[in-house]
């Protein structure tokens, strides 16, 4: 392979790494609130943007994001955590964002779409409990 930088082609699997912690921790702080501090205030919210019952979806959501957080955080579950996360951010582009447009709207939302997307097919990568011993 042709690179401008061949040296940094060795270190290719900590990549999926970087988008692990990044992804991982983003989800984390995005769940924690839905789940155990503003539980009945989003789950009206929801309710009024059409996802009925707004107290199951905000559950879901939360859960997906918190603990599927988590297991990006630590690497394990990785693909599973990440095609969910994946339907996840394509349920928030469809019912909040995409009638904001692209930009102020769903441009973050689709690039944590491509991170999820990008762990689904690499995998978890090095310091990962899926990664193989």
């Amino acid at each position: 392979m042709s690179s401008v930088f061949p040296d940094f082609l060795s270190y290719q699997l900590y990549a999926p790494l970087i988008l692990r912690l990044v992804l991982g921790t983003i989800f984390i702080i995005h769940g924690y609130p839905k789940l155990f501090k503003e539980f009945s205030k989003t789950a009206e919210w929801f309710g009024s943007i059409g996802l009925k019952p707004g107290k199951l979806w905000v559950f879901v959501v939360g859960v997906v994001e918190f603990f599927g957080g988590i297991l990006l955080l630590v690497g394990f579950l990785t693909q599973v955590a990440a095609i969910l996360i994946a339907i996840n951010m394509i349920g928030a582009m469809v019912f909040v964002k995409f009638k904001q447009g692209l930009v102020g709207g769903y441009e973050f939302d689709l690039v944590l779409l491509a991170m999820a997307l990008a762990l689904l097919f690499l995998g978890a990568g090095f310091y990962a409990f899926d990664y193989p011993f």
